[in-house]
């Protein structure tokens, strides 16, 4: 276990010429979101960039809120975005344990300390004291403060309530008078007034730790020199200060950074069904595009550059460069990135990542049940190369091309009629189609397409009316790749069965 800390303050400082040391500290009380993951990903390429360590510490004390499985979804999101960290849980680390509960004596010693050096006290109000001072501080209109009871206690009274086993509380002991300065890197210094400040608890009757000390202690023993946390924390940061400047330790480098918001300028959170990891992946997102897009969310290099590889952010990413402007969760424009990024893959690589998609169960998003699995590779190399141009998720492939290897198609007949045809027109049209394919023994679309456009201008067509019937008939479908590059890919054979179909479906 890591030994108290008995260095001098002088000792405690970290020398500005030391690489950076970030971390990425949540709670498990849910799955993490775009938002939590967004903040991970701007000190991992700090640390990155400056050839630092980034660690993974888990903030587990809120044990009535833990929620079974989010630490190993923690772990695997960090691995499917490409994240490794250098400290943290499964690879170890010096600083360790890496988990809040595991530290426990750690934050009871350092409570300890401060009640000996007259920093904090002992609060011995019952939850239902608390409760009754609330409701009389609210019907005075006063903020819901603390009424810093237990501060002013006789070293008598302490001693009493101590030998009768009294239950309590450690809190801290703020200034009452003056101002608390927090400087920030992003906003500058802020100001507190003292007065509207509490006495916030540090030590819960249990014995375990808020976020408020737990952190601190950690970030100070693992040597943490810059913090980046969620703006929402500013209100308590004058706080943090204070502890640190009893706790005689130099202070990180604080960046309060902005948050991210839906479209609604709403703050995303795990209450208000903002997307995880595990959704993207779920549906089909590539890692690297949502890496690439989380980025940019609250960041910026230029006003026009919005593509980058892991490589070239971690090579140009700076903190000044992070706005105090909330980043905004667009999911159209994600959907857009995705869709761009699918189509940079090479073929191979768009059917080794597809094709798990592809071959899950039908009621995960998959091809129909009655497909047999494994596929065929090449064929669904060859199906996905007239796909690739307009998926925008690899999930939304099974949908798509199913047509590509169903035995028999199910639509009604009334799609085959195209714009100002009728049954009767559409039913010639289709069978001189048919007549004319069967007669072509080199089944390529550049030796189908020339022949169907003059038996279009035979029949007195538009070529989107005959080609358009002839997609519904081979397909089921009026949104399809290229139709002659289709009927090249689904062969000779199954394209003429299909046109036979539709002709009988039409008779």
């Amino acid at each position: 276990m890591t030994q108290i800390d008995n260095r001098t303050q002088e000792q405690a400082q970290v020398p500005a010429h030391r690489p950076p040391r970030l971390r990425f500290a949540p709670s498990p009380t849910g799955f993490q979101h775009i938002g939590g993951f967004r903040t991970a990903l701007f000190s991992w390429l700090f640390a990155r960039h400056g050839g630092g360590q980034f660690i993974l510490r888990i903030e587990d004390t809120d044990t009535a809120r833990t929620v079974e499985g989010s630490v190993e979804d923690i772990i695997q999101g960090f691995h499917w975005l490409g994240m490794d960290y250098d400290e943290g849980p499964v690879v170890g680390g010096p600083y360790g344990p890496y988990f809040q509960l595991q530290r426990k004596a750690l934050y009871q010693h350092y409570a300890s300390q401060l009640i000996e050096q007259g920093h904090a006290y002992k609060c011995y109000c019952t939850p239902e004291r608390i409760d009754a001072m609330r409701q009389e501080r609210a019907a005075q209109k006063l903020p819901p403060r603390y009424d810093r009871h237990c501060r002013y206690l006789s070293a008598e009274e302490r001693a009493t309530n101590d030998a009768a086993g009294l239950s309590y509380t450690v809190r801290l002991a703020m200034p009452t008078e003056g101002e608390t300065i927090v400087p920030d890197q992003l906003h500058g210094e802020m100001v507190f007034k003292n007065t509207d400040l509490d006495d916030m608890i540090i030590l819960k009757s249990n014995g375990l730790a808020p976020y408020h000390l737990a952190h601190l202690v950690d970030d100070h023993l693992m040597e943490i020199t810059h913090v980046l946390r969620d703006e929402n924390w500013i209100s308590t940061a004058p706080y943090h200060v204070q502890l640190y400047k009893n706790l005689g330790w130099e202070m990180p480098l604080f960046y309060h950074v902005p948050n991210v918001l839906g479209k609604d300028k709403r703050k995303l959170s795990k209450r208000r069904n903002a997307p995880a990891w595990g959704d993207f992946k779920r549906e089909g997102y590539l890692p690297e595009a949502v890496f690439n897009f989380m980025a940019l969310l609250g960041w910026a290099y230029d006003d026009k550059t919005e593509f980058f590889t892991a490589e070239e952010l971690i090579r140009v990413f700076t903190l000044d460069r992070v706005s105090v402007s909330s980043g905004i969760y667009d999911p159209e424009k994600m959907l857009w990135m995705n869709g761009v990024y699918i189509r940079k893959l090479s073929l191979e690589e768009l059917a080794e990542r597809t094709l798990p998609y592809m071959e899950r169960p039908e009621a995960e998003g998959g091809l129909p049940d009655s497909i047999q699995r494994p596929l065929d590779r090449e064929y669904t190399k060859r199906v996905l190369e007239l796909e690739q141009e307009r998926l925008k998720t690899l999930g939304d492939a099974a949908r798509a091309v199913s047509f590509f290897y169903l035995k028999d198609l199910e639509y009604d007949a009334s799609m085959l009629i195209q714009k100002k045809m009728d049954a009767e027109g559409t039913h010639n049209a289709l069978q001189q189609a048919h007549d004319l394919l069967a007669s072509i023994e080199e089944w390529t679309h550049e030796t189908l397409e020339p022949p169907m456009r003059e038996l279009a201008q035979k029949l007195e067509l538009k070529p989107g009316q005959l080609f358009g019937a002839v997609r519904v008939a081979v397909s089921a479908s009026n949104a399809t790749p290229p139709l002659f590059h289709m009927l090249s890919v689904l062969g000779r054979e199954v394209s003429l069965k299909r046109l036979q179909e539709a002709i009988a479906k039409l008779a």
